[in-house]
């Protein structure tokens, strides 16, 4: 299953969340102006799928900078670099308003730490305070490390014909080896 097939995951309701606070030094704060360099950076380092360009973020986010500020998350190291992102945006889905889990990435010298814990946990949890009753979120069937994390998360998959269901019975083999 190396191809890169788009899956989605919902999560139905948003009570419950899995709390995680950053481990010590890490800390995570809101969008600054300016963070669109930040975030083109870490996508750069991290994204090995989509092509980042320098356009993406105003593509993705607009301009609305007091937006961001509510939305858009940055997971920072002890010297305050943002090594991380994600943002708690919204999304039209199936004609119901949903919260969306957008944009999760963390540079590679910083995965495998548990740092997506915490900065999930913050964005599902702005979601909430956003009064969404459920989250979607876009993800890719080769990106196992992140559905194992959503799946934990209480997102589900979303099956919507054969196709989905035959990718979604794969991964979950190669997430049971």
């Amino acid at each position: 299953m190396g191809k890169i097939i788009p899956v989605s995951m919902i999560r139905e309701n948003l009570d419950n969340i899995p709390q995680y606070d950053p481990p010590p030094p890490y800390m995570i704060r809101l969008y600054q102006p300016g963070d669109e360099m930040a975030w083109e950076h870490i996508h750069l380092a991290a994204e090995r799928y989509i092509t980042i360009t320098p356009t993406l973020f105003e593509k993705q986010f607009g301009r609305d900078i007091e937006m961001l500020k509510e939305r858009q998350f940055y997971l920072c190291n002890a010297a305050g670099m943002p090594i991380g992102t994600a943002t708690a945006w919204f999304k039209s889905h199936n004609r119901q308003p949903y919260g969306m889990v957008h944009w999760v990435a963390i540079v590679p010298s910083e995965q495998g730490k548990g740092l997506a814990k915490p900065l999930l946990s913050t964005v599902c949890q702005r979601l909430r305070d956003f009064k969404y009753s459920r989250a979607y979120l876009d993800t890719a069937s080769v990106r196992l490390a992140a559905i194992g994390l959503y799946l934990k998360f209480g997102f589900v998959p979303e099956i919507k014909n054969e196709r989905d269901a035959e990718v979604w019975r794969k991964i979950r083999e190669r997430l049971q080896r």
